[in-house]
Protein backbone atom coordinates (compact mmCIF):
# COMPACT_ATOMS: atom_id res chain seq x y z
CA UNK A 1 0.00 0.00 0.00
CA UNK A 2 1.36 3.88 -0.54
CA UNK A 3 2.04 6.07 2.05
CA UNK A 4 -0.38 8.26 0.63
CA UNK A 5 -3.23 5.52 0.33
CA UNK A 6 -2.02 4.73 4.30
CA UNK A 7 -3.07 8.21 5.42
CA UNK A 8 -6.54 8.34 3.39
CA UNK A 9 -7.78 4.99 3.94
CA UNK A 10 -11.37 4.09 3.00
CA UNK A 11 -13.94 4.78 5.97
CA UNK A 12 -14.55 2.46 8.19
CA UNK A 13 -18.60 2.04 7.72
CA UNK A 14 -18.34 -0.66 10.36
CA UNK A 15 -17.86 1.65 12.75
CA UNK A 16 -20.92 2.43 15.70
CA UNK A 17 -22.13 5.55 16.08
CA UNK A 18 -22.05 7.76 19.25
CA UNK A 19 -24.25 6.34 22.41
CA UNK A 20 -24.72 3.02 20.71
CA UNK A 21 -23.78 0.29 22.52
CA UNK A 22 -21.70 -2.48 21.06
CA UNK A 23 -23.92 -5.65 19.05
CA UNK A 24 -26.64 -2.70 18.03
CA UNK A 25 -27.25 -1.16 14.84
CA UNK A 26 -28.48 1.74 13.46
CA UNK A 27 -30.28 2.24 10.17
CA UNK A 28 -29.12 4.38 7.55
CA UNK A 29 -32.46 6.43 7.46
CA UNK A 30 -31.56 7.17 11.48
CA UNK A 31 -27.88 8.02 10.50
CA UNK A 32 -28.82 10.60 8.27
CA UNK A 33 -31.33 12.13 10.51
CA UNK A 34 -28.76 12.28 13.31
CA UNK A 35 -26.14 13.69 10.84
CA UNK A 36 -28.42 16.05 8.98
CA UNK A 37 -29.48 17.15 12.71
CA UNK A 38 -26.01 17.54 13.84
CA UNK A 39 -25.10 19.38 11.13
CA UNK A 40 -27.55 22.31 11.54
CA UNK A 41 -26.29 22.68 15.31
CA UNK A 42 -22.77 22.98 14.40
CA UNK A 43 -23.57 25.69 11.31
CA UNK A 44 -25.12 27.90 14.25
CA UNK A 45 -22.55 27.52 16.01
CA UNK A 46 -19.59 27.73 13.77
CA UNK A 47 -21.20 30.83 11.41
CA UNK A 48 -20.62 33.47 14.43
CA UNK A 49 -17.39 31.80 15.44
CA UNK A 50 -16.07 32.02 12.43
CA UNK A 51 -16.91 35.50 11.64
CA UNK A 52 -15.59 37.02 14.81
CA UNK A 53 -12.12 35.29 14.27
CA UNK A 54 -11.55 36.71 11.08
CA UNK A 55 -12.65 40.10 12.88
CA UNK A 56 -10.38 39.52 15.77
CA UNK A 57 -7.40 38.31 13.12
CA UNK A 58 -7.77 41.44 11.42
CA UNK A 59 -9.21 39.82 8.30
CA UNK A 60 -12.86 40.27 6.80
CA UNK A 61 -15.49 38.24 8.06
CA UNK A 62 -15.68 36.22 4.35
CA UNK A 63 -12.48 35.12 4.98
CA UNK A 64 -13.72 33.26 7.87
CA UNK A 65 -16.57 31.92 6.45
CA UNK A 66 -14.47 30.48 3.38
CA UNK A 67 -12.26 28.85 5.83
CA UNK A 68 -15.33 26.96 7.33
CA UNK A 69 -16.47 25.98 4.19
CA UNK A 70 -13.29 24.30 3.12
CA UNK A 71 -13.08 22.59 6.91
CA UNK A 72 -16.67 21.46 6.53
CA UNK A 73 -16.73 20.54 2.95
CA UNK A 74 -12.91 19.20 2.27
CA UNK A 75 -11.37 18.65 5.84
CA UNK A 76 -14.21 17.34 6.68
CA UNK A 77 -13.79 14.68 4.16
CA UNK A 78 -10.15 13.80 4.65
CA UNK A 79 -10.36 14.10 8.28
CA UNK A 80 -8.28 11.35 10.05
CA UNK A 81 -11.20 12.06 13.66
CA UNK A 82 -14.30 11.86 11.60
CA UNK A 83 -16.48 13.63 14.12
CA UNK A 84 -13.99 16.42 14.12
CA UNK A 85 -14.90 19.75 13.19
CA UNK A 86 -12.45 21.84 11.18
CA UNK A 87 -12.30 26.18 10.56
CA UNK A 88 -10.73 29.38 11.72
CA UNK A 89 -9.62 28.88 15.51
CA UNK A 90 -9.06 31.74 18.19
CA UNK A 91 -5.88 30.17 18.96
CA UNK A 92 -4.41 31.62 15.63
CA UNK A 93 -5.97 34.69 15.98
CA UNK A 94 -3.45 36.58 17.62
CA UNK A 95 -0.33 35.27 15.13
CA UNK A 96 -2.21 35.90 12.45
CA UNK A 97 -3.21 39.48 13.56
CA UNK A 98 0.44 40.79 13.80
CA UNK A 99 1.07 39.01 10.73
CA UNK A 100 -1.56 41.28 9.23
CA UNK A 101 -0.60 44.43 11.12
CA UNK A 102 3.18 44.16 10.07
CA UNK A 103 3.18 43.05 6.66
CA UNK A 104 -0.47 42.91 5.29
CA UNK A 105 -3.35 40.96 4.53
CA UNK A 106 -1.78 39.71 1.00
CA UNK A 107 1.38 37.76 2.98
CA UNK A 108 -0.70 35.41 4.82
CA UNK A 109 -1.81 33.57 1.55
CA UNK A 110 1.82 32.64 0.79
CA UNK A 111 2.94 31.99 3.96
CA UNK A 112 -0.20 29.43 5.06
CA UNK A 113 0.28 27.70 1.82
CA UNK A 114 3.64 27.04 2.97
CA UNK A 115 2.42 26.07 6.63
CA UNK A 116 0.11 24.09 4.81
CA UNK A 117 2.64 21.68 2.69
CA UNK A 118 4.52 21.34 5.50
CA UNK A 119 1.63 20.18 7.35
CA UNK A 120 0.60 18.09 4.39
CA UNK A 121 4.25 16.27 4.34
CA UNK A 122 5.02 15.98 8.37
CA UNK A 123 1.30 13.56 8.02
CA UNK A 124 2.86 11.67 5.38
CA UNK A 125 6.10 11.40 7.18
CA UNK A 126 3.40 10.05 10.09
CA UNK A 127 4.80 12.50 12.56
CA UNK A 128 1.35 13.38 13.95
CA UNK A 129 1.35 12.06 17.22
CA UNK A 130 4.69 13.73 17.71
CA UNK A 131 3.26 16.57 17.76
CA UNK A 132 0.87 15.96 20.96
CA UNK A 133 4.35 15.93 22.83
CA UNK A 134 4.04 18.81 24.30
CA UNK A 135 3.91 19.97 28.20
CA UNK A 136 0.39 20.15 29.42
CA UNK A 137 1.46 23.46 31.10
CA UNK A 138 3.21 24.69 28.33
CA UNK A 139 -0.93 24.11 25.85
CA UNK A 140 -3.26 25.11 28.82
CA UNK A 141 -0.25 28.89 29.28
CA UNK A 142 -1.02 29.29 25.26
CA UNK A 143 -3.99 28.78 25.49
CA UNK A 144 -4.51 31.02 28.40
CA UNK A 145 -1.95 33.84 26.69
CA UNK A 146 -4.27 33.75 23.57
CA UNK A 147 -7.83 34.57 25.66
CA UNK A 148 -5.96 37.00 27.32
CA UNK A 149 -5.16 38.49 24.16
CA UNK A 150 -8.45 38.24 22.94
CA UNK A 151 -10.34 39.29 25.32
CA UNK A 152 -8.06 43.11 25.59
CA UNK A 153 -7.95 43.44 21.90
CA UNK A 154 -12.02 42.62 21.42
CA UNK A 155 -12.75 44.81 24.61
CA UNK A 156 -11.43 47.78 21.42
CA UNK A 157 -13.70 45.94 19.02
CA UNK A 158 -16.80 46.17 21.14
CA UNK A 159 -16.84 49.65 21.30
CA UNK A 160 -16.21 50.16 17.73
CA UNK A 161 -12.64 50.62 17.95
CA UNK A 162 -9.60 49.68 16.50
CA UNK A 163 -6.97 46.99 18.23
CA UNK A 164 -3.88 48.10 18.97
CA UNK A 165 -0.65 46.43 17.72
CA UNK A 166 -0.05 44.21 20.81
CA UNK A 167 -1.40 43.06 24.08
CA UNK A 168 0.28 45.48 26.29
CA UNK A 169 -0.88 48.30 23.77
CA UNK A 170 -4.54 46.80 23.65
CA UNK A 171 -4.36 46.55 27.94
CA UNK A 172 -2.96 50.28 28.13
CA UNK A 173 -5.95 51.40 25.53
CA UNK A 174 -9.02 49.91 27.96
CA UNK A 175 -8.73 52.74 29.97
CA UNK A 176 -8.95 55.37 27.77
CA UNK A 177 -11.81 53.31 25.64
CA UNK A 178 -14.07 52.83 28.80
CA UNK A 179 -13.50 56.71 30.57
CA UNK A 180 -12.43 58.46 26.78
CA UNK A 181 -15.57 56.30 24.77
CA UNK A 182 -18.24 54.84 27.18
CA UNK A 183 -18.20 57.40 30.08
CA UNK A 184 -19.29 60.12 30.55
CA UNK A 185 -22.51 59.02 29.19
CA UNK A 186 -23.05 61.67 25.76
CA UNK A 187 -24.74 59.37 23.06
CA UNK A 188 -21.09 58.78 21.19
CA UNK A 189 -20.69 55.85 19.09
CA UNK A 190 -18.62 53.62 21.84
CA UNK A 191 -21.89 53.82 23.79
CA UNK A 192 -24.28 52.36 20.95
CA UNK A 193 -21.78 49.93 20.42
CA UNK A 194 -21.48 48.61 24.03
CA UNK A 195 -24.97 48.48 24.39
CA UNK A 196 -24.81 46.38 21.53
CA UNK A 197 -22.04 44.20 22.93
CA UNK A 198 -23.23 43.82 26.64
CA UNK A 199 -26.85 42.89 25.58
CA UNK A 200 -25.01 40.03 23.12
CA UNK A 201 -23.08 39.39 26.73
CA UNK A 202 -26.03 39.13 28.74
CA UNK A 203 -27.96 36.88 26.28
CA UNK A 204 -25.44 34.64 25.56
CA UNK A 205 -25.17 34.21 29.73
CA UNK A 206 -28.65 33.64 30.47
CA UNK A 207 -29.29 31.04 28.36
CA UNK A 208 -26.33 29.12 29.62
CA UNK A 209 -27.73 29.66 32.62
CA UNK A 210 -31.62 29.12 32.12
CA UNK A 211 -31.89 27.40 29.14
CA UNK A 212 -34.15 24.55 29.08
CA UNK A 213 -32.78 20.91 28.64
CA UNK A 214 -34.92 20.27 25.82
CA UNK A 215 -32.99 23.13 23.54
CA UNK A 216 -29.17 22.19 25.09
CA UNK A 217 -28.07 22.02 22.12
CA UNK A 218 -29.27 25.28 20.61
CA UNK A 219 -26.30 27.87 20.93
CA UNK A 220 -26.17 30.88 22.90
CA UNK A 221 -23.99 33.03 20.76
CA UNK A 222 -26.58 32.81 17.81
CA UNK A 223 -29.44 33.88 20.08
CA UNK A 224 -26.90 36.52 21.78
CA UNK A 225 -26.54 38.08 17.97
CA UNK A 226 -29.91 37.75 17.26
CA UNK A 227 -30.83 39.91 19.73
CA UNK A 228 -28.15 42.17 19.49
CA UNK A 229 -29.00 42.64 15.89
CA UNK A 230 -32.41 43.18 16.59
CA UNK A 231 -32.04 45.84 19.01
CA UNK A 232 -29.51 47.76 16.62
CA UNK A 233 -32.43 47.18 13.66
CA UNK A 234 -35.02 48.44 15.63
CA UNK A 235 -32.97 51.73 17.31
CA UNK A 236 -31.45 52.38 13.88
CA UNK A 237 -28.08 52.02 15.78
CA UNK A 238 -25.14 53.84 14.02
CA UNK A 239 -22.22 51.14 14.66
CA UNK A 240 -20.27 49.47 12.43
CA UNK A 241 -22.15 46.14 10.38
CA UNK A 242 -20.56 42.83 9.28
CA UNK A 243 -19.01 43.46 5.50
CA UNK A 244 -19.85 40.41 3.58
CA UNK A 245 -19.48 40.43 0.05
CA UNK A 246 -22.12 40.57 -2.34
CA UNK A 247 -21.16 37.26 -4.42
CA UNK A 248 -18.85 34.31 -3.52
CA UNK A 249 -16.16 34.93 -6.07
CA UNK A 250 -15.20 38.82 -4.11
CA UNK A 251 -14.26 36.44 -1.13
CA UNK A 252 -11.74 34.83 -2.78
CA UNK A 253 -7.87 36.43 -3.34
CA UNK A 254 -5.90 34.78 -5.32
CA UNK A 255 -1.70 35.11 -3.51
CA UNK A 256 0.88 36.69 -5.29
CA UNK A 257 4.61 36.17 -4.27
CA UNK A 258 4.67 40.08 -4.67
CA UNK A 259 3.12 40.73 -1.57
CA UNK A 260 6.35 38.95 0.13
CA UNK A 261 8.72 41.45 -1.40
CA UNK A 262 10.71 43.34 1.54
CA UNK A 263 10.35 40.17 4.00
CA UNK A 264 13.29 38.76 4.97
CA UNK A 265 13.49 34.65 4.06
CA UNK A 266 13.92 33.94 8.02
CA UNK A 267 10.84 35.78 8.86
CA UNK A 268 8.82 33.79 6.09
CA UNK A 269 10.17 31.12 6.85
CA UNK A 270 9.85 31.00 10.48
CA UNK A 271 6.06 32.66 10.69
CA UNK A 272 4.95 29.97 8.50
CA UNK A 273 6.11 27.40 10.89
CA UNK A 274 4.96 28.67 13.90
CA UNK A 275 1.57 29.07 12.03
CA UNK A 276 1.73 24.91 11.08
CA UNK A 277 2.89 23.68 14.89
CA UNK A 278 0.65 25.83 16.45
CA UNK A 279 -2.38 24.98 14.10
CA UNK A 280 -1.22 21.28 14.29
CA UNK A 281 -0.61 21.12 18.35
CA UNK A 282 -4.41 22.64 18.43
CA UNK A 283 -5.54 19.86 15.97
CA UNK A 284 -4.42 16.51 17.37
CA UNK A 285 -5.18 17.79 20.80
CA UNK A 286 -8.68 18.94 20.02
CA UNK A 287 -9.23 15.05 18.15
CA UNK A 288 -7.54 13.19 21.44
CA UNK A 289 -10.62 15.35 23.15
CA UNK A 290 -13.02 14.43 20.66
CA UNK A 291 -11.77 11.12 20.90
CA UNK A 292 -12.51 10.89 24.85
CA UNK A 293 -16.06 12.37 24.40
CA UNK A 294 -17.17 9.01 22.64
CA UNK A 295 -16.05 5.05 21.67
CA UNK A 296 -16.90 4.33 18.44
CA UNK A 297 -14.13 6.69 16.41
CA UNK A 298 -10.64 6.15 16.38
CA UNK A 299 -8.35 8.95 15.11
CA UNK A 300 -5.74 8.88 13.04
CA UNK A 301 -3.37 11.33 13.85
CA UNK A 302 -1.50 11.21 10.86
CA UNK A 303 -4.26 11.46 8.68
CA UNK A 304 -5.57 14.45 10.79
CA UNK A 305 -2.49 16.15 10.17
CA UNK A 306 -2.75 15.65 6.96
CA UNK A 307 -5.77 16.62 5.87
CA UNK A 308 -5.47 19.70 7.47
CA UNK A 309 -1.96 20.38 5.61
CA UNK A 310 -4.79 19.90 2.66
CA UNK A 311 -7.00 22.36 4.19
CA UNK A 312 -4.38 25.09 5.01
CA UNK A 313 -3.04 24.76 1.37
CA UNK A 314 -6.61 25.87 -0.38
CA UNK A 315 -6.91 28.43 2.33
CA UNK A 316 -3.81 30.08 1.70
CA UNK A 317 -4.44 29.87 -2.12
CA UNK A 318 -8.12 31.51 -1.87
CA UNK A 319 -6.69 33.98 0.40
CA UNK A 320 -8.42 32.88 3.38
CA UNK A 321 -7.72 32.32 7.68
CA UNK A 322 -5.72 29.42 8.77
CA UNK A 323 -7.79 26.68 9.78
CA UNK A 324 -7.38 24.29 13.05
CA UNK A 325 -9.39 21.30 14.29
CA UNK A 326 -11.52 23.16 17.03
CA UNK A 327 -13.20 21.64 20.03
CA UNK A 328 -15.90 23.91 20.65
CA UNK A 329 -17.65 22.76 17.33
CA UNK A 330 -16.32 19.48 17.52
CA UNK A 331 -17.59 18.73 21.19
CA UNK A 332 -21.17 20.23 19.64
CA UNK A 333 -21.22 18.09 17.19
CA UNK A 334 -20.69 14.56 19.18
CA UNK A 335 -23.52 16.12 21.49
CA UNK A 336 -25.73 16.92 18.71
CA UNK A 337 -25.15 12.74 18.03
CA UNK A 338 -23.24 12.94 14.92
CA UNK A 339 -22.79 9.70 13.78
CA UNK A 340 -20.50 10.12 10.68
CA UNK A 341 -18.38 12.41 9.25
CA UNK A 342 -21.41 13.51 7.27
CA UNK A 343 -22.24 15.92 9.89
CA UNK A 344 -18.79 17.95 9.23
CA UNK A 345 -19.04 18.15 5.53
CA UNK A 346 -22.77 19.39 5.58
CA UNK A 347 -21.92 22.12 8.40
CA UNK A 348 -20.04 23.21 5.33
CA UNK A 349 -22.40 23.07 3.14
CA UNK A 350 -24.97 25.14 5.02
CA UNK A 351 -22.55 27.54 4.96
CA UNK A 352 -21.86 28.30 1.59
CA UNK A 353 -25.54 28.24 1.01
CA UNK A 354 -25.78 31.01 4.01
CA UNK A 355 -23.21 32.98 2.14
CA UNK A 356 -24.96 33.12 -1.11
CA UNK A 357 -28.41 33.27 -0.29
CA UNK A 358 -28.77 35.12 3.01
CA UNK A 359 -25.54 37.79 2.51
CA UNK A 360 -27.93 40.44 3.41
CA UNK A 361 -28.81 38.96 6.61
CA UNK A 362 -25.27 38.42 7.57
CA UNK A 363 -24.30 42.29 7.06
CA UNK A 364 -27.02 43.59 9.36
CA UNK A 365 -24.90 42.30 12.19
CA UNK A 366 -22.75 44.62 14.39
CA UNK A 367 -19.13 43.52 14.69
CA UNK A 368 -19.83 44.83 18.02
CA UNK A 369 -22.10 41.50 18.52
CA UNK A 370 -19.39 39.20 17.16
CA UNK A 371 -16.75 41.04 19.09
CA UNK A 372 -18.81 40.46 22.55
CA UNK A 373 -18.67 36.34 21.51
CA UNK A 374 -15.54 36.58 21.21
CA UNK A 375 -14.69 38.56 24.44
CA UNK A 376 -16.36 35.42 26.18
CA UNK A 377 -14.27 32.99 23.96
CA UNK A 378 -11.32 34.64 25.51
CA UNK A 379 -12.32 33.93 29.07
CA UNK A 380 -13.22 30.91 28.63
CA UNK A 381 -9.95 29.91 27.71
CA UNK A 382 -7.90 30.80 30.80
CA UNK A 383 -9.08 28.32 32.91
CA UNK A 384 -8.20 28.59 36.55
CA UNK A 385 -9.15 25.24 36.84
CA UNK A 386 -6.22 24.18 35.08
CA UNK A 387 -3.87 25.99 37.63
CA UNK A 388 -4.76 24.04 40.59
CA UNK A 389 -4.49 20.75 38.37
CA UNK A 390 -0.95 21.60 37.88
CA UNK A 391 -0.34 22.80 41.29
CA UNK A 392 -0.81 19.17 42.23
CA UNK A 393 2.56 18.41 40.33
CA UNK A 394 4.30 21.13 42.37
CA UNK A 395 5.78 24.85 41.45
CA UNK A 396 7.32 24.15 38.54
CA UNK A 397 4.49 23.49 35.89
CA UNK A 398 2.73 26.43 37.44
CA UNK A 399 5.62 28.96 36.69
CA UNK A 400 6.22 27.42 33.18
CA UNK A 401 2.22 28.09 32.33
CA UNK A 402 2.67 31.87 33.79
CA UNK A 403 5.90 32.10 31.87
CA UNK A 404 4.35 31.03 29.14
CA UNK A 405 0.76 33.26 29.12
CA UNK A 406 2.59 36.45 30.19
CA UNK A 407 5.21 36.09 27.47
CA UNK A 408 2.84 35.69 24.79
CA UNK A 409 1.29 38.31 26.35
CA UNK A 410 3.98 40.93 26.40
CA UNK A 411 5.80 39.62 23.22
CA UNK A 412 4.03 37.55 21.41
CA UNK A 413 2.75 33.92 20.32
CA UNK A 414 5.76 32.28 18.77
CA UNK A 415 7.91 33.86 21.70
CA UNK A 416 5.78 32.39 24.43
CA UNK A 417 5.19 29.23 23.33
CA UNK A 418 9.08 28.65 22.51
CA UNK A 419 10.06 30.07 26.56
CA UNK A 420 7.78 27.15 27.34
CA UNK A 421 9.12 24.63 25.48
CA UNK A 422 12.47 25.62 26.59
CA UNK A 423 11.55 25.60 30.43
CA UNK A 424 9.87 22.40 29.76
CA UNK A 425 13.05 21.20 28.41
CA UNK A 426 15.17 22.75 30.94
CA UNK A 427 13.07 20.71 33.85
CA UNK A 428 13.58 17.56 31.68
CA UNK A 429 17.32 17.96 31.67
CA UNK A 430 17.10 18.85 35.40
CA UNK A 431 15.22 15.48 36.10
CA UNK A 432 17.48 13.35 34.13
CA UNK A 433 20.34 14.48 35.72
CA UNK A 434 20.10 15.40 38.87
CA UNK A 435 21.59 13.93 41.84
CA UNK A 436 20.46 13.68 45.42
CA UNK A 437 23.28 13.11 47.92
CA UNK A 438 22.53 12.96 51.88
CA UNK A 439 24.95 11.90 54.58
CA UNK A 440 23.65 10.54 58.04
CA UNK A 441 25.54 9.53 61.37
CA UNK A 442 24.26 6.08 62.42
CA UNK A 443 25.20 3.70 65.54
CA UNK A 444 28.89 5.39 64.78
CA UNK A 445 29.04 4.77 61.12
CA UNK A 446 28.72 7.48 58.32
CA UNK A 447 25.77 6.36 55.52
CA UNK A 448 25.81 8.50 52.12
CA UNK A 449 22.29 8.15 50.36
CA UNK A 450 22.84 8.69 46.72
CA UNK A 451 19.70 8.92 44.18
CA UNK A 452 18.43 10.26 41.23
CA UNK A 453 21.46 10.05 38.15
CA UNK A 454 24.75 10.28 38.41
CA UNK A 455 26.28 11.11 35.39
CA UNK A 456 29.22 13.65 35.20
CA UNK A 457 27.32 16.80 36.03
CA UNK A 458 26.99 14.74 39.35
CA UNK A 459 30.44 14.99 40.04
CA UNK A 460 31.33 18.22 42.20
CA UNK A 461 27.71 16.91 44.38
CA UNK A 462 29.13 13.52 45.14
CA UNK A 463 32.60 14.87 46.05
CA UNK A 464 31.11 17.44 48.18
CA UNK A 465 29.20 15.00 50.23
CA UNK A 466 32.26 12.47 50.11
CA UNK A 467 33.98 15.61 51.80
CA UNK A 468 31.77 15.51 54.40
CA UNK A 469 32.84 11.64 55.57
CA UNK A 470 34.89 12.62 59.34
CA UNK A 471 38.36 10.26 59.40
CA UNK A 472 38.66 7.36 60.77
CA UNK A 473 35.09 5.83 60.65
CA UNK A 474 33.23 3.08 59.01
CA UNK A 475 31.10 4.30 56.09
CA UNK A 476 28.85 3.19 54.20
CA UNK A 477 27.55 4.26 50.54
CA UNK A 478 24.14 3.51 49.41
CA UNK A 479 22.97 3.46 46.11
CA UNK A 480 19.99 1.71 45.46
CA UNK A 481 18.28 4.33 44.57
CA UNK A 482 20.03 5.22 41.75
CA UNK A 483 18.63 5.03 38.28
CA UNK A 484 22.21 5.52 36.73
CA UNK A 485 25.16 6.38 37.31
CA UNK A 486 28.09 6.71 34.36
CA UNK A 487 31.72 5.80 34.67
CA UNK A 488 32.81 8.89 35.36
CA UNK A 489 31.00 8.97 38.99
CA UNK A 490 32.16 5.28 39.84
CA UNK A 491 35.41 6.38 38.97
CA UNK A 492 35.11 9.10 41.63
CA UNK A 493 33.67 6.60 44.20
CA UNK A 494 36.34 4.31 44.06
CA UNK A 495 39.26 6.66 44.17
CA UNK A 496 37.47 8.14 47.22
CA UNK A 497 37.64 4.30 48.95
CA UNK A 498 41.06 3.22 47.55
CA UNK A 499 42.40 6.62 49.55
CA UNK A 500 40.62 5.68 52.82
CA UNK A 501 41.70 2.04 52.42
CA UNK A 502 45.25 3.11 52.53
CA UNK A 503 44.46 4.83 55.74
CA UNK A 504 42.89 1.45 57.27
CA UNK A 505 39.61 2.46 57.36
CA UNK A 506 36.15 0.46 56.38
CA UNK A 507 34.32 1.69 53.11
CA UNK A 508 31.20 -0.79 52.22
CA UNK A 509 30.03 0.52 48.49
CA UNK A 510 26.68 -1.64 46.87
CA UNK A 511 25.48 -0.21 43.78
CA UNK A 512 23.28 -3.70 43.55
CA UNK A 513 20.35 -1.86 42.43
CA UNK A 514 22.62 -1.19 39.04
CA UNK A 515 23.57 -4.86 38.73
CA UNK A 516 26.93 -3.50 40.03
CA UNK A 517 28.30 -4.54 43.48
CA UNK A 518 31.92 -3.05 44.18
CA UNK A 519 33.75 -3.63 47.35
CA UNK A 520 37.18 -2.34 48.31
CA UNK A 521 39.83 -5.39 50.11
CA UNK A 522 38.83 -3.89 53.15
CA UNK A 523 35.22 -4.03 53.23
CA UNK A 524 35.66 -7.32 52.06
CA UNK A 525 37.20 -8.27 54.86
CA UNK A 526 35.55 -6.90 57.02
CA UNK A 527 31.84 -8.40 55.89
Amino acid sequence: MSQSSEIFPEKNSGQLPVGVPPGATVSAPTAWLRDFSASLVVFFVALPLCMGIALASGMPPASGLVTGIIGGLVVGFLAGQPLQVSGPAAGLAVIVFQLVKEHGAGALGPMLMIAGAAQLIAGLLKTGRWFRAISPEVIHGMLAGIGVLIVVQQFQVVLDRSPEHSGPANIVAIWSAIFGGLFPLNGSKEEAAGLVGFTTIAVILLWEKFRPAKLKLVPGALLGIAAATALAEALSLGVHRVSVPANLSQMISLPSLASLHGMKLATIVGTSLALAFIASAETLLSAAAVEQMQTRSKTNYDRELAAQGVGNLLCGLVGALPMTGVIVRSSANVQAGAETRRSAILHGAWMLLAVVFFGSILRMIPTASLAAVLVLVGIKLVKPAEIRKLGRFGKVPVLIYFASMITIVATDLLTGVLVGVGLSLFRLLYKVTHLEAKVTEENGSTHVHLSGVGTFLAIPRISQALDQVKPGCKVHIHSVNLRYIDHACIEVIEGWTERREQNGQCVHVEMEKLHIRYRTRVSETVS
